[in-house]
């Protein structure tokens, strides 16, 4: 034991919540009472996405990934019998943070606690929304002044609280680099900054506040050493920025302060038990650096690349940071890596790609206009063409995936309808007949007068959280206060990133893509067309669209015309696309768990207008019996994360339309000898 006082461990949270906000209150209470310091809420795809759970793109996603918020009494639910003065809570909501909140206080109001002592985080990054988890509604103008808006609030009323988390791990997900993570991170956290500055919201003295108030979320990955790195870059990038660009004197408000859940995207659904080595490794990257190290840590579970994670799984992952917080000596030394020429040397030079990479930006007049070009989201996409190709090709390592894959029996999985938590379908019906419920028993008129109000204010520069507050209070609904804004600020569409993405995989001679390629060729010869045509939707509101763009990506090196429009859209929408372009395969991506609604709904519609030999594939996180059960209801293929190989996807994708016009196999359509060269 060393006579260095021991540090004070970082907020261990798990990302929780499910079915109905009964339901999620019960999980938060027993995870409380297993000794999780803060709580982590996930909002379903509706809440985040300002719809209503009855509203007709809701449909299969209600409850599905998070808890369903509605109004201010499923918040009253959500939270009851747990004191929010004394709670720290993270709330993982963007586009409605500002709902959300709103909802927050005022429940925090009833339950008589002061609002200046509360503390927690709203995520209420819209950037990365647009370039990785599509769960925006408003343009980015109109986005950036309700994040002003919220910040300028916060400041005067709500102290303590954090107003934005921006949000490098989305980006990670969706590809970045670390540089890149560094980088597009650094600029959406200076777009804000001077868009707080400029708003005239906040005096001058008071924007060492609005800085000591912004944290970040970042991802950390296996590479462990250039992970903890990244993360010594980021504070003294961080430290230089506020200081210089911003004139902030107090050291302690140019603190970097960051949560950290660690790298989903590495997850495996092979040997899935693999897993926890890597949550191991990867929290490691955030907690062994002291003068870099996370204030909030919330681990996945090892079984998520499989489905939902059921509350032992989650309890598993609160386990793992408890013994390496209270059994471990970490805590008792002050950091392990300074004087260390290695650490210093890759610091710098992450620092210096990420300095050079947010200069580029900058001349572009920000991180706003990087978005609106397709820049960043195409950087983003052909950074992970990029590592898929490499882990394709055995450049990048992945274990029990493409190496050292033979295995034992796993008893974790030896029954997989019992290794995941499903929700309960009818569970989705209670949520509905409870808003209906709310709804008739509100005081209406109260409410449309608060919705007007909010139009009202929103054409003006005013502070819109007012307005929202009065929402709150008078019983609005979150789909009721999203489209009132909707009428005013209009909805976006942010730019795939699929067009200007690079061929990240050469075709050639002999390889798995030239192959491909000269099966789409002679497909689309021996049905008489100039080109096979591929439809890439995404049904419902799961805006995850990273293997969908990988799949787009890859089909047009190929040879395929791909038809992707992007997320958010209907089986309605996807059915007409199919039809109008005339395609020859329908792929969905969907990796909500809407599966079991949306695809036999596109089915259905597809049959109606009279398409049969068009096949139709899925691909997203997609249990093994639900697998069975979509293949009985007529789809062609599924493809889960254990399906790495995207050129062979591509290959399977081109025998399926194959066989659905009666055709033979490509490989059987082959002569002999060039046969043998491909099996």
């Amino acid at each position: 034991m060393t006579d260095q006082k021991r540090d004070r461990p970082w907020l261990m949270r798990t990302y929780a919540g499910h079915s109905t906000a009964s339901d999620s209150n019960a999980l938060y209470r027993r995870n409380l009472a297993k000794g999780q310091t803060g709580l982590s809420v996930a909002f379903d795809l509706p809440t985040q996405t300002g719809y209503d759970s009855d509203h007709v793109l809701a449909r299969g996603e209600v409850g599905r990934v998070g808890v369903p918020v509605g109004h201010v009494g499923d918040m009253r639910t959500l939270f009851d019998g747990i004191p929010l003065e004394q709670t720290n809570t993270s709330m993982t909501i963007n586009a409605t943070a500002m709902w959300l909140l709103a909802l927050y206080q005022v429940v925090a109001e009833e339950q008589g606690a002061d609002i200046a002592r509360l503390t927690g985080t709203t995520q209420n990054d819209i950037v990365k929304e647009y370039l990785s988890r599509g769960t925006h509604v408003f343009p980015p103008g109109p986005s950036v002044r309700l994040i002003t808006d919220m910040i300028a609030y916060t400041v005067a009323n709500i102290p303590k609280w954090n107003p934005i988390n921006i949000c490098s791990y989305h980006l990670q997900e969706a590809g970045a680099t670390p540089v890149q993570e560094i980088a597009y991170a650094m600029c959406t956290a200076i777009s804000v900054l001077d868009a707080v500055r400029d708003s005239g919201q906040v005096p001058a003295e008071r924007m060492g506040e609005v800085v000591g108030r912004i944290s970040f979320f970042v991802n950390a990955g296996v590479r462990f050493v250039e992970e903890m790195c990244k993360m010594r870059a980021f504070a003294q990038l961080w430290e230089k920025v506020t200081r210089e660009r911003y004139g902030i004197q107090d050291p302690k408000q140019r603190r970097f302060r960051y949560g950290v859940q660690v790298n989903s995207l590495g997850l495996t659904e092979a040997q899935p038990e693999n897993n926890v080595q890597r949550i191991v490794l990867e929290m490691l990257a955030v907690t062994l650096s002291r003068d870099a190290r996370a204030r909030a840590v919330q681990l996945p579970a090892w079984n998520e690349a499989l489905g939902l994670p059921r509350p032992w799984d989650q309890q598993w992952s609160l386990r793992i940071q408890q013994v390496l917080a209270y059994e471990s000596d970490l805590l008792e030394y002050g950091d392990l890596f300074n004087g260390s020429t290695v650490v210093e040397a890759k610091t710098a030079e992450l620092l210096a790609g990420a300095e050079a990479e947010i200069a580029k930006v900058l001349e572009m007049g920000g991180v706003i206009p990087a978005v609106e070009s397709g820049y960043l989201k195409s950087n983003l996409v052909a950074s992970h063409a990029a590592r898929r190709a490499r882990i394709e090709s055995g450049e990048d390592k992945i274990v029990g995936v493409n190496c050292f894959d033979t295995t034992e029996e796993s008893p974790l999985t030896a029954d997989l309808d019992t290794a995941i938590m499903v929700v309960d379908p009818a569970s989705e019906q209670s949520v509905l007949t409870a808003l209906d419920q709310w709804r008739a028993g509100r005081d209406e008129a109260a409410a449309q007068q608060a919705l007007e109000v909010l139009k009202a204010t929103a054409v003006t520069s005013e502070n819109l959280m007012p307005a929202t507050l009065a929402c709150a209070r008078a019983g609005v609904t979150t789909g009721e206060w999203s489209f009132a804004l909707r009428e005013v600020f209009g909805e976006y569409r942010a730019p795939t990133g699929v067009g200007g993405a690079p061929v990240a995989v050469a075709a050639e001679p002999g390889g798995e893509l030239a192959t491909v390629r000269e099966a789409v060729a002679a497909t689309a010869a021996e049905l008489g067309t100039g080109k096979l045509r591929l439809l890439v939707g995404k049904p419902g509101l799961d805006g995850h669209s990273n293997g969908a763009e990988q799949i787009a990506v890859r089909a047009r090196d190929a040879g395929f015309e791909v038809v992707y429009q992007g997320i958010r859209l209907t089986p309605e929408q996807i059915v007409s696309a199919a039809v109008a372009e005339d395609v020859h395969c329908v792929g969905l991506s969907i990796l909500s768990g809407a599966h079991p609604e949306l695809v036999p709904d596109v089915l259905q519609r597809l049959r109606r207008a009279g398409v049969e030999d068009v096949p139709v594939v899925v691909g997203g996180i997609i249990p093994a019996a639900d697998s069975e059960a979509l293949k009985a209801a007529g789809v062609a293929a599924v493809f889960t994360p254990k399906d790495f190989g995207i050129t062979t996807i591509i290959g399977r994708i081109v025998d399926e339309i194959r066989l659905a016009n009666r055709l033979q196999p490509w490989a059987a359509a082959l002569p002999t000898d060039q046969h043998a060269a491909t099996s």
